[in-house]
């Protein structure tokens, strides 16, 4: 009996943490507990019985998106004939799906200016979620060291990111649309091409 609580327990750890992770990024960090407990048909005071605080629920949450976008974009990559790996990642990420559902897609380009708003405790905790999706990425980026390659990560995701949430403020559909293809466009001209002949 005690191992299937156990297991229940771990399992109903999961379902409130990919609930929250699909709420924040879709909604902002601001969505309740008791909202996130709500809609999972699960009681507010239950929540403390597998987090310490919403705090410790957003640095799972969160961490748990950018390992899910970094092996999304690992898969993307590695379907890719060889030369054209980085550009199946930047042709993934400023997609029309990930403009589209923001809830499945990178914690960046949605949840950015709120993660900079937490606790220095809390975004201590969000730089080793960052610096995994980073690993996992920049061996695809261009570079002569590992440190350029980082580099060029840092540069190529932040813009990205910044790229997808500029575009999402935008209401007219048209102009949306034509961001998004002129964005994608000129990140395969800079980083693409550099890839393929390096």
């Amino acid at each position: 009996m005690a191992k299937r609580s156990v297991a229940e327990k771990a399992e109903t750890h999961e379902k409130i943490l990919r609930h929250a992770s699909q709420a924040f990024r879709a909604q902002g960090s601001g969505v309740g507990i008791g909202e996130v407990m709500k809609e999972l048909g699960l009681t507010h005071g239950g929540f403390y019985r597998h987090f310490e605080s919403k705090d410790d629920l957003l640095v799972e949450a969160i961490t748990l998106s950018l390992n899910e976008i970094a092996d999304r974009l690992e898969r993307v990559a590695e379907k890719a004939e060889e030369g054209k790996r980085l550009e199946a990642i930047i042709t993934a990420y400023l997609s029309s799906d990930h403009l589209l559902h923001p809830e499945t897609w990178c914690a960046l380009a949605t949840l950015a200016p709120d993660m900079g708003r937490q606790s220095v405790g809390v975004r201590k905790q969000l730089d080793v979620a960052l610096q995994a999706y980073m690993a996992k990425m920049s061996k695809y980026m261009p570079g002569k060291t590992q440190q350029e390659q980082r580099d060029t990560f840092l540069i190529l995701f932040s813009g990205m990111a910044g790229a997808m949430a500029m575009t999402r403020a935008v209401g007219d559909k048209t102009m949306r649309e034509y961001m998004l293809d002129l964005t994608r466009k000129y990140y395969l001209e800079a980083f693409a091409k550099t890839s393929a002949t390096a």
